[in-house]
């Protein structure tokens, strides 16, 4: 086990956040210039717009999931793995809770050019877990971390699998 008495209470939380709200806000922004006019799906734009919002607030939920039913600050402080609640479902359900909203703008902007970037915020957080708190977990908590593992999905939420 570190010599750390907890892992870092942000992570690379922020810097997921903000590069993924960034091309969110850019992508909204740029839904109508004319260069991009072909994306634009008329026919579409109520359905988007509706699906765009329940996942705002399937995005919201889990983020409330997380943060404050599940205690993931206490858990973070007493040095103690979370896995259950949301955590029970997926393993990095903030990172998710913004990708969820995120995608939601997207869709809500309408335009297909735009439809691409839920891809690069999944692969996006992939490699920043992989990279990094994956295996700060890792060298904390050994086989129990590898367990969870084994049971939930890194970023979509989904039944967990049996042992």
């Amino acid at each position: 086990m570190k010599t750390q008495k907890h892992l870092p209470i942000f992570g690379v939380g922020p810097i997921y956040v903000f590069t993924i709200a960034v091309l969110t806000f850019a992508a909204y922004r740029m839904r109508n210039l004319p260069a991009l006019s072909s994306g634009r799906i008329e026919v579409l734009q109520k359905p988007l717009f509706i699906l765009g919002v329940i996942l705002i607030v399937l995005g919201v939920f889990i983020w409330f999931q997380a943060a404050v039913v599940s205690r993931l600050l206490d858990g973070i402080v007493k040095n103690r793995l979370v896995t259950t609640g949301i955590y029970a479902w997926v393993r990095n359900p903030l990172y998710t809770a913004f990708m969820i909203v995120c995608t939601g703008v997207i869709l809500m902007a309408g335009n297909l050019c735009f439809f691409f970037l839920p891809f690069v915020f999944w692969g996006f957080m992939t490699v920043l877990m992989k990279l990094t708190e994956e295996k700060w977990l890792r060298d904390l908590y050994g086989k129990q971390y590898d367990d969870y593992c084994s049971r939930v999905n890194r970023c979509w939420p989904w039944f967990p699998r049996k042992k």
